[in-house]
This record gives C-alpha cells, sequence and structure tokens, in this order.
C-alpha cells in the first residue's frame, strides 16, 4: 500500500517514470490489481505509449468491465492508435454505464465528425451539453458541424455560446471567424481571427485562416503574406505550401519558382497533402502527378461514404440527368453549355441542375432556369441532404461539372446517390474520386497511353471534349482600339488568361516577340495591382518598355467582351496551364489563338478546339515552334488575315460550335453508359462515333 501511494503521489505530481516504476513494482506482486492497471494504462496514454496503454486497459476491463472511466480511458487510448471505430465502441460502452459522461459524448461526436457524419455528431454534441450547460468544448464542436451541414446561422450561434462560456479561448475566436467567412461577412470574419491571434500569436492555423480569407476578397498580396507567415511556422500543414504558392503566382511573384515547383511536386510524389488539385495544376508537373495529387485530395478529404443508391433498378421513359455545380450564373462553364443544356433532346432525356452556387440575377442565370426540366437551389443543405434528395428523385446519371476546383461539393456525390456518377468540364484533369466512373474527354486531352492513370474510364467524345454554345452573342460594336488603351497603330499580341497561368518562361517568349516586333503590344486580361507592376517590372527586367503591356478594363456584358477581342491580332495561349473558355471565347469572335501543345489534360486543351475546328497550323510542339509561328504571322499580314478568313469559314461549318452535334454526342455517351448499366456491366472505356451526315 505504502508503494501504491507513493507511486499515485508520484504522478500526481507529473513524475511520470517514477510513477510508473513505482506502479510496476506493485503490479510484480499482484498483477491483477483492477485500480493499479487503470492507473498505469492511464500514465503510459499520457506518456503516449498507446500499444502498452492499450494492455494494461485492457487487463483491466477484463477485471471489471462495469467501470465505466475504465471504459472512457480505454477509448481515449483507443483514439491515440487511430482505432476510431473501436473507440467509439468503447466510448459507448462508458456512456451505458454513466450517461453523464459529457465527455464520452464528446468524443464520439467528434469521430463521427472526421467520418462526415455531421448530423449524428450534432446529437452527441447536444446530449454532452444536455449533461454539462457549461460545456464551451462542446458548442465549438457543435458549431463546426452546423457549418459543414450549411446551417451557418446555428453555427454562429453556437460559436458565440462557447465563447460566451469562454472567451479567451484563441481556438473558438478562429471557429467564429471561419463560419462569418462562410457567412461572407468578411469584415467581422477578420475582426474574430485578429481576436484569435492576440491571444495566440504563434498559431500557424490562425495565419493560413486569414490567407483564406484575404485570398477570397482578392487581397493577394496580403493572403500571401499570411500564408508565408503560416508555412514558416508549420511548414507541414495541410495545403499550406500548394496555397501559398497559388497566391504567389497570383500576383506573378516568381522569386525561386522553380524551386517551390520542385518542391510541391517532390511532396505529392510523396504523397504528402503539400497542394490542392486545382493549384496543382499551375506546376510543370506530369499527368500521373497531377492524377495523383487528385486522388490523395479526394481520399483525404472526400472520402466515400455509406452509399444510398445500391442497386435498385429504375425503369424509367426517360434518363435522368443531374448536372451538379455551383457556377450556373454568368460564368464560363455556363457561357459553354447553356447551348448544350437547351439542345437536350427532351423526348428521351430528363434533366436537373443542382445549384449550389451564389444566385445572380444576370440573363445568364435566367435562361439557365429554364433550359432544365427542374432547376434545384440547394445552397443551403448539406452535402448528405442533397444526395438523398437526388436519389429520392432516381437520378440515373450524375454530372459533376466541377471537380476539384473552389466552391465545388465532391461530397454531395461521395454518398452515391446515382448509379452512374460521372465528371466533366469545370476542372482539366481527374476528380481522383473512387466513386466517379467516367471522365468525359477526347483522345488530345488524354491521349490512349494516359488512360490507367486515371480512376475514371475515360469516355472518348468525337471532335472535342468542349461543349460551346452557338447563340452566344457579340455585341455588333466593336470599341475603338483608343477605348481599350491600345495604340492606334501595331501589332496586338493577346493573352487573356488568369495571371496565374504566366509562367515564366512563356513571359520570356512574349517578350521575345515584342522586342522583335517593332511597335506590337502585349494585352493582357484585367489583372490585380500587384501582377501588373509585377509583370512591368519583368518586362523592363527583359529590355521591354512597361507601357507595353496593356491591362484589359473590366467589362460587364460577356458580348461586349467577345467584341472587343476582335481587336487583337493573334492570341498567345500559356503552358503548362493553358487557356480553356478565354481560347474558346477567341476563337468564337474570330481571333486566332496560337498554342503549344502541353504535357498534361490541362496544357491541351487549346489543341483540341483548333483540332475540332480544323486550324492545325496555329498547333505547335515545342517553344521555339511556338515563337517561330508567332513571328511569322506577326510579319505576314497576309498570312494572318488568311488564317482569319479560315477561322471564320470554318466557325458555322466545323464541329467546335456546333452546339446540336456536340449534344447528340454527348447524349449518345449517356445512352451507352446506361445502356451498360442496364446490362450490369461494370463502367468502362467508351468511344462516341462521330455523327454520321444524315444524322446531322
Amino acid at each position: 500500500m505504502q508503494t501504491l501511494r507513493q507511486a499515485m503521489a508520484a504522478h500526481q505530481a507529473g513524475e511520470l517514470a517514477e510513477a510508473e516504476s513505482l506502479y510496476r513494482s506493485v503490479l510484480s506482486f499482484d498483477a491483477l490489481q483492477f485500480p493499479v492497471l487503470l492507473m498505469l494504462g492511464t500514465l503510459c496514454a499520457q506518456r503516449m505509449n498507446y500499444s502498452e496503454a492499450e494492455r494494461l486497459l485492457r487487463d483491466a476491463i477484463r477485471l471489471n468491465p462495469n467501470d465505466a472511466g475504465a471504459q472512457f480511458n480505454y477509448g481515449n487510448v483507443l483514439l491515440g492508435l487511430q482505432r476510431f471505430d473501436d473507440a467509439f465502441a468503447a466510448f459507448g460502452k462508458a456512456l451505458a454505464l454513466n450517461p453523464a459522461l459529457a465527455d464520452a459524448q464528446l468524443n464520439r461526436g467528434s469521430i463521427l465528425m472526421s467520418r462526415r457524419r455531421f448530423e449524428e455528431a450534432i446529437v452527441c454534441f447536444d446530449a454532452a451539453i444536455r449533461v454539462n450547460r457549461n460545456y464551451a468544448e462542446a458548442f465549438c464542436n457543435r458549431a463546426h458541424a452546423l457549418e459543414e451541414m450549411k446551417r451557418f446561422d446555428e453555427a454562429l450561434a453556437s460559436c458565440d455560446e462557447a465563447l460566451a462560456l469562454n472567451p479567451q479561448n484563441a481556438e473558438f475566436h478562429a471557429n467564429r471567424a471561419n463560419t462569418l467567412h462562410r457567412l461572407k461577412r468578411f469584415d467581422e470574419a477578420l475582426g474574430s481571427l485578429s481576436t484569435a491571434q492576440s491571444l495566440q500569436p504563434a498559431n500557424a492555423g490562425f495565419y493560413y485562416n486569414l490567407g483564406n480569407i484575404l485570398f477570397e476578397l482578392k487581397r493577394f498580396t496580403e493572403a500571401f503574406k499570411a500564408y508565408d507567415e503560416a508555412f514558416r511556422l508549420a511548414p507541414g500543414y495541410d495545403y499550406i505550401e500548394g496555397d501559398r504558392f497559388f497566391s504567389k503566382i497570383m500576383i506573378c511573384d516568381w522569386a525561386n519558382l522553380a524551386a517551390e515547383k520542385e518542391q510541391l511536386e517532390s511532396g505529392v510524389a510523396a504523397d504528402r497533402p503539400v497542394s490542392r488539385p486545382f493549384v496543382f495544376l499551375a506546376t510543370n508537373s506530369s499527368q500521373l502527378l497531377q492524377t495523383r495529387c487528385a486522388n490523395l485530395f479526394s481520399d483525404r478529404e472526400f472520402p466515400a461514404m455509406p452509399p444510398l443508391w445500391t442497386g435498385q433498378r429504375y425503369r424509367h421513359d426517360r434518363i435522368r440527368v443531374a448536372y451538379v455545380s455551383a457556377d450556373f450564373r454568368d460564368h464560363p462553364v455556363s457561357h459553354m453549355l447553356a447551348g448544350v443544356f437547351e439542345c437536350h433532346d427532351r423526348a428521351r432525356f430528363e434533366t436537373m441542375a443542382v445549384s449550389f452556387g451564389a444566385a445572380d440575377s444576370s440573363p445568364m442565370r435566367q435562361r439557365l432556369e429554364k433550359a432544365f426540366d427542374r432547376f434545384v437551389d440547394v445552397r443551403a443543405r448539406s452535402d448528405a441532404d442533397v444526395a438523398r434528395m437526388m436519389w429520392e428523385g432516381e437520378v440515373d446519371i450524375a454530372v459533376d461539372l466541377m471537380g476539384p476546383t473552389l466552391d465545388a461539393r465532391p461530397g454531395i456525390l461521395s454518398y452515391r446517390p446515382a448509379p452512374i456518377q460521372a465528371v466533366y468540364l469545370g476542372y482539366a484533369g481527374s476528380s481522383g474520386a473512387a466513386y466517379i466512373d467516367y471522365l468525359l474527354a477526347d483522345r488530345i486531352i488524354i491521349p490512349e497511353a494516359e488512360q490507367s492513370l486515371f480512376r475514371e474510364k475515360i469516355i472518348y467524345l468525337p471532335d472535342t471534349f468542349m461543349g460551346t454554345d452557338s447563340k452566344r452573342v457579340i455585341s455588333a460594336h466593336i470599341p475603338s482600339r483608343t477605348e481599350e488603351g491600345l495604340p492606334v497603330s501595331g501589332f496586338v499580341f493577346c493573352a487573356f488568361s488568369n495571371s496565374y497561368k504566366i509562367s515564366p518562361q512563356i513571359f520570356n517568349i512574349w517578350m521575345e516577340l515584342l522586342r522583335d516586333i517593332r511597335g506590337s503590344v502585349l494585352w493582357l486580361s484585367g489583372a490585380n495591382n500587384a501582377a501588373r507592376n509585377n509583370l512591368r517590372n519583368e518586362a523592363e527586367a527583359r529590355g521591354v518598355n512597361r507601357e507595353r503591356l496593356v491591362f484589359a478594363r473590366r467589362v460587364t456584358l460577356n458580348q461586349d467582351h467577345l467584341a472587343r477581342l476582335r481587336l487583337a491580332d493573334l492570341f498567345l495561349d500559356t503552358l503548362p496551364l493553358g487557356a480553356h473558355s478565354t481560347a474558346c471565347d477567341a476563337l468564337w469572335a474570330g481571333t486566332p489563338v496560337l498554342t503549344c501543345t502541353g504535357a498534361t489534360f490541362a496544357g491541351r486543351v487549346a489543341t483540341s478546339l483548333l483540332s475540332a475546328l480544323r486550324v492545325a497550323e496555329l498547333v505547335t510542339d515545342s517553344m521555339s515552334t511556338y515563337k517561330e509561328c508567332a513571328l511569322r504571322l506577326a510579319r505576314d499580314p497576309q498570312a494572318l488575315e488568311t488564317i482569319k478568313a479560315k477561322l471564320a469559314a470554318h466557325r458555322t461549318s466545323f464541329p467546335l460550335f456546333d452546339t446540336a452535334r456536340f449534344t447528340r454526342h454527348i447524349e449518345a455517351a449517356y445512352t451507352a453508359i446506361w445502356d451498360r448499366h442496364r446490362r450490369g456491366e461494370l463502367p468502362a472505356l467508351l468511344v462516341v462515333p462521330p455523327l454520321s451526315p444524315e444524322h446531322e
């Protein structure tokens, strides 16, 4: 007894090594002492020796299975061993013995949160609060679960409850900031985060969250500084390296860029969560690594949930297709696909839009709401709720139009609400998700040799994978060069891609073109101020007057943007991440697009577009031939006019802008995969043949 008292005193005093030695001394005389096994097991857990703690507590429970505290401590050890299902069961046993164990409810809720079972987690947090009305951590965790369920106002109220109980808890203020961020109440979010940082100045997560808010506010320079500080404090923090990199290239800060790209690629190759997939597209990486990045992100952030569709057989008169997106508004994806949605054969297909993005009042939004059999706004509904709505509506084919991009909600399809699930257009690569069956592509963006890199089975559409809208209006008024800030005379090179797509390598080529073509200018998309300054400084460093870079003014209507594109002589594509909808805009306006075929899906889109338009002479295979072709067209007005005339003629006679033809092809794909499913066949490679002339 004396030895046991000494052990307990040492344990209480924090002298863990001494306490452990004394506990073991007691057990050497009697190995079946429940209190000693319990206390030594708890001590081993404190020392993070979880395997030994698990053995000791398991022995203690064998001696006394009805001790709630032992079951609870055992659950905590199982958590340390990442045996989450076993831990959940242990906490359940503890609660059966003592329903007043609020900590056990909290821990069960946390496990459910990690499983994205948010509604069940809230039940646990509510139970903990009923036991202890002053349990601040339970209110905080409850807020997080409510936020994940898109119940933001309730989440904010729960954050406030936690802070009322413990106003000095920095994490509570940070969680409140996250909820305010989701509510788009940015000033208040920044205020709450500032309070959190004042309480914990060296918390990397707080700097990371600050970067996220500033990035959404398009305050990219400040966002970079916040991400940079987070990266300094915690280099291994999930995704911080990639988000820091992305904010940096948004402002065209190229200092040490090659080394940082290489470091990101090494991280992905090592299966570390260093970058989100969309960010990683901008690195000069391989298709293998880009797909690996997407796989890792999906497995970590949006793993497959228990499926809603479990083999039910549907017998519908029409194939039910649900398009899932945040971009049913004045957005490039909608500019591409509005005509396709309208062209669907309503006798054979029943279409639904599942919209979780902001609802604007644009003519495009109004047009889209009329283009579907059903248009459902699900912004305020959780992923699980939306998936259940789709499943109850017996959707046959769900088509994700976003992939792993900003504002996407892959969690909806993670519940498998439809027997067939596909990804299309919004992301230039793989979804990375094991529950996505198909990816709609063409043989240029995904060559046959690369099919095996993708989890999805590839559907090869003929002509091109890019849907277009032949009803897009181009304003009759073409502004003057002076109105657009362009010189009255001289060759106009145009590159309207986003600033993050401009690599130092492609910019070097552009500056060589400006040096070689006297009086020429480079017309760029209206970038943020930091990017403008950095690009102009980079131009001067390459011997080019900074004023020869002209940044486009913002125009409200897409039709006016299309009209002004006709002032450009030649659109220059970017590499390794190329122009997509912007290249399509230029071609629809009649402006030639010069591209160099890249090594990945993301760098091959313009090649696909030009091939469908049958203008292969604008496709090059190296940076040197890219430059040579640009120089030739800039120096030979007749050659350029010949290209423009060819574009004008092909615009209405070749497949790229034939919306009806494309829609029939995508419908043929849907029909084929639905027929495979009805025959009980697994998803497989599909090649859609081009329409025969009599069907066009």
